[in-house]
């Protein structure tokens, strides 16, 4: 309630009838204002703990009684007189052993440390038994009582208690710091009722332990803090005790109380930098004005390199002759090996045309074979298994935190909006005015309330188990693990204030605080909680618990989201549901029934959002949900991919054929040729992944996308490459069809196999990568391509030939049966493209003033440099809801590994943080980077079993006790038991640390110890799977702050990895700690996240090795042409690099898919490029432009017809994709990289060999054959 400033020191001065003489007459040192029990507080219905209420009694203190003196030793040792002195008080025994207990129960969250619990002890050790309770104590209300045996009483049930000022603060100050290990939050939360510790003041804490209605309180205290120097009058003197500082020992045996619970005793800690800021120059980007003042300067010397050659050739107009040169060793070389590749090809090529039925037998067998291996196919889902590598860090640590403390549970969440709904305000009696959101509403909350109870009232059939699966079943509850019946579901929500019940929720009171008097309801309960959320009971007339069914605690930043500053939780925007189920692992047969209550979760809430969609907004998931949702758009996209197969088939089918007369359509068409080219080219497909699974190797939906791309793309080039050499070729004089097509393959085949063997090499260099999915792509690509170059020496050449066969038949297309009688055609076939390139394209493309200018332009593009659901899917409006109200992030576990020693004294410190603990310990560390959630990314400090389970010991609390006689000797006595035989059966006589006998011993009662008020330090619930006994292994729990992008979630992880290792470095520096010992950061991102980490370096070095082998082929078939390899090489770097930063511009994140598109995109480049690149090595014309302009026509017209013209209506189909994986990582991807392949194929690359290409002169590999007609 407010802070009672009514009755203030001041006005008790001047209003001395407040002080209700008539009740405590007397004022004085050695009298008392009540002595002994009176029975109990007839004001107080609801009451945790005996609410005993004291007798009036405003006479001389007594004479301590043995019994009590050795009581009061234990309890409160400052009013023992010395030895020698008489000891008074204005206690009874009784009373005495009520205020035992009452120390005990807050000695349990206290006694961490030493100072706030002497301290707290002390202020109700002198309210009660200062044997000079009148001086600063004042009743003011009795009521009448008569006993059992009919004597009259008066009793005592409100009285003021005068404190000075500074003894209060200092006591409130000793207190405010002291953290609850278990929660990470503060001791101060459960003893400042709505304030919570933020709000907490001196006055407010000691007003919330005063008040009757707190549960615990058994008659109202009024409590004055009068300032130093002031006297309220009447002869009351307030209260000067000593109040000992946080960072004081007590005495020279015991230690101050830690860092983590107190700030003064924490050393200095230097803040850690932030992270750097981005490079600027200016207010302009640093990066990009660097790649802009590069540019410049390469375009300057681009520039100046021309005018001087400008010059020299103005001064000297006259050409002269070059001499002919010899050609050198490594020329003659290159000429006879590519004069005996050429001949090799012409041989196999006349002898595939000659039995084409054999050879196309052979390669279907053979094919067909290997595709068989398709059924042991094993496709990988699992994103764990796709993108982190087993031997990777976070998939070790992910097994030895699997093994040792089960899977991460399973979250099912529903976050609730109520978007338009007016707010309100409500005007609380006791706690005063508060705005309530319009989520924040009985109806709302009923509404949520009846999704939850339909949700526990639903079964799920699980067909393989054959049986019903109820909540219960599947759900985790942490206080009942072995029999949990729904009431021990662990469900946070806003409604377990009310412990899920609907008649709570409608309960109403009448209220008096003070002269006003009004009628309590839910707001002032939600009120109360949501700052208290610890209590067992609020201060209103409800008398409500605030916890959970279950019985756990509901924190706000979990159940509420979207608030717009801390303890503002009834302005909250949404409210979160969360389901917390047991993740069973996939070989449990309980693993199918979590699966089918997921599936029949996702049901029931879809109902409630579409019946409550006019009125609320309704996100929500399912730990399914994410495989579901791949599942159902990869099954909803293969329509879209079907049709953009069918889309690039049509093409290949209707461009491949050479038409000269409209008569003639249907003997020149090659559809037959087209569709049996794709089958070759979905043979090495198939093939490949046959082979591979035959060798166990798995598959994913990835590589069955990107893969029949790619083959699709060399492929198809490698197809048009040479269908429209054989077309534009003539037969020589006394050649035969096979001669000619074995020629024909002999001038094409070595540009293939330079392009297939550099992107084999390519891929399989590239197989080296660390990371699963790239690894198997790279693989399967290499195969697949290697795979079709084979199939297409044999198999389609073996197609061409009975085509030419046909065609010289006159025989129908498709209908080979029918014809129209013998006839050759009247001319050369029409063509578009080729007429277009040489006429216009290329003269403009290769002019001297064009030149310079596509050669800077190109330059200067080098400065450029997850999962995301469908847009139908309802996952979608989950992560919006949850980017925008998440008010915390996901747990994070610092895990031991075995060959530390808990048991020991150093090993106990090592980890702790209460007092006595080491500055450096694990808890104090992880404490310590909470300061700074910017750089560490941790918000709540790490949960610690180690100083719970030292506060469960503490012999001042009820918690660790043994059994002395009976049938249960030597065995643990739970908190809760009165049994006789538990008296004086303390675990622990001392505060002290366990020897390793009693460490061992009673560590296992403490885990299994259930929290109850007597003892909240039970570890049953929040640490009894903390710790793996067998290994040795334990995990402390701390709380990320929320985390938006990759760059955070990765930022996250390195910060964490950091935070681990200075603390394994220090615990390896205590005594008997093994030097394999480590601490490793878990949650479940990080396995995901990991590849953000070194993907960046893994991309460089994957990419580079899929450069090198291109060069070095490019080298070796080019005729150890340096310069020409040289220009392919830097081509291919440039598409890589625009590629990039085109990715930026178009918002597609740099990840392991991306990754996988590169490492393709090195092998399309290849196609753009290498072809290019040998028509102008093998060109014979005398110079180099004139040599670049007669690749660009003669082999760009194919790169534009086979590779951009088949991929282009394939990509554009993509576009229409439900699945934004596809539409950004296979459309937009993909796109980029055919169109900047294009570019630098067809624009950059003939004009790069314009500059530096070799001279023709002394090495023709192959002599080309002039094309006529063409």
């Amino acid at each position: 309630r407010a802070v009672p400033v009514r009755r203030g020191w001041g006005l008790w001065q001047m209003t001395p009838s407040w002080a209700a003489p008539t009740l405590t007459p007397i004022h004085r040192a050695g009298y008392c204002a009540f002595y002994g029990e009176c029975g109990r507080n007839p004001e107080v219905n609801i009451s945790l703990v005996p609410a005993k209420v004291p007798c009036l009694s405003n006479t001389p203190a007594r004479v301590a009684t043995a019994s009590v003196l050795n009581l009061l030793r234990t309890v409160c040792p400052e009013l023992v007189r010395g030895d020698g002195e008489t000891t008074l008080v204005c206690c009874s025994l009784s009373q005495l052993i009520a205020l035992r207990l009452s120390v005990a129960l807050s000695g349990t969250v206290l006694s961490r440390c030493p100072a706030c619990a002497r301290n707290f002890a002390n202020l109700y050790c002198n309210n009660i038994c200062s044997p000079d309770q009148s001086l600063f104590t004042n009743v003011t209300r009795i009521v009448n009582r008569t006993t059992v045996l009919g004597k009259p009483q008066l009793a005592v049930v409100e009285y003021q208690c005068f404190y000075g000022q500074d003894f209060a603060d200092a006591s409130f100050a000793s207190c405010r710091g002291v953290r609850l290990p278990a929660t990470g939050g503060y001791a101060i939360d459960t003893m400042c009722g709505r304030y919570g510790a933020k709000l907490c003041t001196t006055q407010r804490w000691l007003d919330f332990q005063g008040d009757k209605n707190n549960g615990l309180a058994p008659l109202q205290i009024d409590f004055q803090l009068v300032p130093n120097g002031t006297q309220p009058g009447d002869a009351v003197v307030p209260l000067h005790g000593q109040a000992w500082r946080c960072d004081q020992a007590l005495s020279a045996e015991e230690q101050p109380c830690s860092c983590q619970d107190c700030a003064e005793s924490c050393p200095p800690v230097i803040a850690p930098s932030d992270p750097p800021p981005p490079f600027r120059l200016g207010n302009a980007d640093g990066a990009l004005v660097l790649c802009g003042l590069l540019f410049g300067l390469l375009a300057l010397i681009f520039i100046t390199a021309l005018l001087c050659r400008c010059r020299r050739s103005k001064g000297d107009p006259t050409p002269q002759p070059v001499p002919a040169r010899a050609a050198s060793c490594s020329a003659r070389l290159s000429d006879a090996s590519h004069y005996v590749l050429a001949r090799a090809f012409h041989r196999w090529g006349t002898l595939v045309a000659g039995h084409p039925v054999a050879v196309l037998a052979v390669a279907a067998v053979l094919a067909g074979g290997l595709s068989a291996g398709l059924v042991t196919l094993r496709l990988t889902t699992d994103p764990v298994e796709l993108w982190s590598a087993p031997g990777s860090r976070a998939r070790q640590e992910k097994a030895f935190y699997d093994q040792h403390f089960g899977p991460f549970f399973r979250t099912n969440q529903v976050i609730v909006t109520a978007p338009g709904r007016p707010s309100s305000r409500y005007e609380s009696v006791v706690l005063g005015a508060k705005n309530f959101s319009g989520v924040m509403s009985e109806e709302v909350l009923r509404a949520v309330l009846e999704l939850q109870e339909q949700l526990a009232a639903t079964t799920a059939w699980a067909p393989v188990a054959g049986r019903e699966v109820t909540l219960s079943d599947v759900c985790y509850a942490p206080l009942n693990p072995a029999e949990p019946g729904l009431g021990d579901c662990c469900v946070n929500s806003v409604t377990q204030y009310f412990q899920n019940n609907s008649t709570r929720l409608a309960m109403t009171a009448t209220q008096t605080d003070g002269k006003e008097t009004g009628t309590v309801d839910w707001h002032d309960h939600l009120i109360y909680c949501v700052n208290s959320p610890l209590s067992f009971k609020d201060i209103t007339a409800l008398e409500l618990s605030c916890m959970a069914e279950y019985g756990g605690p509901v924190f706000p930043y979990i159940a509420f989201g979207g608030y717009p500053g801390e303890h503002r939780y009834t302005e909250a925007e949404a409210l979160i549901v969360t389901y917390s189920l047991n993740n069973f692992p996939p070989d449990d047969p309980r693993h199918e029934w979590v699966l089918s209550w997921e599936r029949r979760f996702l049901e029931v809430v879809g109902d409630f959002q579409r019946t409550h969609g006019p009125n609320l907004s309704v996100a929500f998931m399912a730990e399914r949900s994410l495989e579901d949702e791949i599942n159902r758009t990869t099954g909803e996209d293969i329509p879209i991919f079907a049709i953009s197969y069918l889309v690039v088939f049509a093409y290949i089918a209707l461009a491949l054929g050479e038409y000269t007369t409209w008569r003639r359509v249907l003997v020149e068409s090659k559809v037959t040729l087209a569709l049996g080219g794709i089958a070759v080219v979905l043979g090495a497909v198939f093939a490949s992944m046959g082979f591979l699974a035959l060798l166990g190797l798995p598959s994913s939906l990835v590589i069955l996308e990107v893969v029949p791309f790619l083959v699709l793309a060399v492929g198809a080039d490698n197809i048009f490459i040479f269908v429209q050499e054989y077309q534009q070729s003539q037969r020589e004089p006394g050649e035969t069809r096979e001669q000619h097509i074995g020629r024909v393959l002999a001038q094409v085949a070595p540009s293939m196999l330079l392009c297939s063997l550099s992107e084999v090499i390519c891929f399989l260099l590239g197989a080296l990568s660390s990371m699963p999915a790239v690894r198997t792509f790279a693989l399967t690509a290499a195969v697949a391509i290697a795979f079709d170059f084979l199939l297409q020496m044999s198999g389609f050449v073996a197609l061409v030939a009975l085509d030419a066969r046909r065609q010289e038949a006159a025989r129908f297309d498709l209908c080979c049966c029918c014809g129209m009688g013998k006839g050759g055609p009247a001319g050369p076939g029409a063509r578009l493209l080729r007429p277009l390139l040489r006429r216009y394209y290329t003269p403009l493309l290769l002019h001297r003033l064009a030149r310079p200018v596509v050669g800077d332009g190109h330059r200067g593009a080098l400065a450029d440099g997850g999962w995301v659901p469908p847009q139908d899917s309802y996952m979608l409006q989950y992560f919006a809801a949850l980017n925008q109200y998440l008010a915390v992030g996901v747990p994070t576990y610092f895990v031991t590994t075995g060959g530390y020693n808990f048991s020991s004294p150093n090993g106990t410190n090592g980890i702790c943080s209460s007092a006595g603990c080491a500055a450096d310990s694990l808890t104090h560390t992880i404490q310590y980077a909470t300061r700074f959630p910017n750089v560490s990314y941790l918000a709540i400090p790490a949960t610690s079993w180690v100083d719970d389970f030292l506060d469960w010991l503490n012999p001042t609390s009820r918690c660790c006790r043994i059994h002395q006689f009976g049938n249960l000797t030597g065995k643990f006595c739970p908190s809760t038991s009165n049994d006789l035989s538990c008296l004086g059966g303390r675990c622990l006589n001392t505060t002290r640390r366990p020897t390793v006998e009693e460490f061992e011993r009673f560590l296992p009662w403490f885990l299994h110890d259930r929290p109850t008020l007597q003892c909240a330090k039970g570890g049953l619930g929040a640490y009894d799977t903390a710790l793996s006994m067998d290994a040795n292994a334990s995990r402390f729990m701390a709380y990320q702050r929320p985390l938006r992008t990759s760059q955070e979630y990765t930022a996250a992880l390195r910060a964490a990895r950091a935070l681990a290792e200075e603390i394994t470095a220090t615990l390896r520096r205590v005594p008997g700690t093994h030097p394999d010992f480590r601490v490793f950061p878990y949650t479940v991102t990080y396995v995901y996240y990991e590849q953000y980490l070194t993907v960046v370096a893994e991309g460089v070095i994957t990419l580079a090795l899929c450069l090198v082998p291109t060069f070095c082929v490019s080298f070796l078939l080019l005729g150890m042409d340096l310069r020409s390899s040289a220009a392919t090489l830097v081509t291919i770097a440039m598409i890589l690099v625009d590629t990039v930063g085109a990715m930026a511009l178009w918002d597609i994140p740099y990840n392991a898919v991306a990754l996988i598109n590169l490492v393709a995109a090195v092998g399309i480049s290849v196609e753009f490029v290498s072809h290019v690149t040998c028509a102008f090595a093998h060109s014979t014309q005398p110079g180099r432009v004139a040599r670049a302009a007669e690749a660009t026509v003669n082999m760009g017209s194919k790169v534009v017809a086979g590779v951009a013209m088949t991929n282009l209506p394939g990509i554009v189909v993509l576009a229409f994709a439900k699945a934004q994986l596809i539409q950004i990582f296979f459309f937009r991807l993909n796109l980029i990289i055919t169109l900047v392949g294009l570019a630098h194929g067809l624009i950059f690359l003939p004009v790069l060999l314009s500059y530096v290409g070799k001279t023709p002169w002394g090495w023709c590999l192959v002599p080309s054959v002039p094309s006529q007609g063409g």
